[in-house]
């Protein structure tokens, strides 16, 4: 085999080895075994059941404000104050016991509660201790936004939405999106539970996440994205790159080649 079928053999397989296929770089594919488009999202979210380092958001409402205003935050007072940091100096962190503390009512256990009970247990404990039932005191609780951390081929940083509820696409897209060098096929979901941290892994590129128990996220999860094993050989992700790349080490394969043998 001559010098030059051994180049071009390489240059060939480099092509075949580099390029990146529309099948690992695109979101949310339907099998082809699928007849029906149509896909009947599963809800499969369980109630979130609140963990230490949380940070909640409560609101006691009455027909007369004034009775109520020593259990609401202050902050309000100031307009020109950004969302977050409202929450921040507003809102109640649970402690590494489990309690938030909360004006006049002293320390609450909401370790493992869903933001309900918890609603239910401060409008039980107001009307017992502090308001009667013409009072019509009118509570919320919710969870101060969905923190979530991105780290890897991805937009890096922590991130917060403030919803009721986030898919895993919208935090990759809330992050800027996986780049093109992203193994979307393994995007690894760091989760906290009571017990410890547990891995999960997701791909992103099957419509079949929908119905994953992981497709929404929950506060202070960590999304990792590792990059694929052809980042580091450095080809590029077009067929116009790899193309530019295999051209330059075949002319310096060349001119190596023509020198030495001189």
């Amino acid at each position: 085999m001559s010098y030059r079928s051994i180049l071009l053999l390489l240059g060939l397989f480099l092509c075949l080895t580099s390029c990146l296929s529309t099948k690992r770089i695109s979101y949310l594919q339907e099998h082809e075994k699928e007849v029906d488009s149509i896909i009947q999202v599963q809800q499969l979210k369980k109630p979130y059941r609140i963990q230490i380092g949380d940070l909640l958001s409560i609101r006691v409402k009455a027909l007369d404000q004034e009775l109520v205003g020593m259990f609401n935050p202050v902050g309000e007072a100031n307009p020109t104050a950004t969302t977050e940091e409202r929450v921040y100096f507003d809102g109640f962190t649970v402690d590494d016991h489990g309690n938030i503390r909360v004006p006049t009512m002293g320390e609450i256990n909401v370790l493992g509660f869903t933001e309900e009970e918890i609603r239910k247990k401060i409008e039980e404990k107001l009307l017992e201790d502090y308001f009667r039932e013409e009072a019509n005191i009118f509570v919320t609780v919710k969870l101060a936004g969905i923190r979530y951390t991105t780290l890897g081929e991805i937009g890096q940083g922590s991130q917060v939405v403030y919803k009721e509820q986030v898919t895993i696409m919208e935090a990759i897209a809330n992050a800027g999106g996986i780049t093109d060098f992203g193994d979307r096929e393994n995007v690894q979901i760091i989760r906290q539970y009571p017990q410890g941290e547990e891995v999960h892994v997701v791909d992103v590129t099957d419509i079949d996440i929908m119905k994953s128990p992981y497709y929404y996220i929950q506060p202070n999860d960590m999304i990792v994205v590792n990059p694929l094993p052809r980042k580091t050989l450095g080809f590029g992700t077009t067929g116009l790159e790899v193309f530019r790349t295999v051209t330059s080490l075949i002319t310096l394969a060349t001119s190596i080649y023509f020198i030495t043998t001189r």
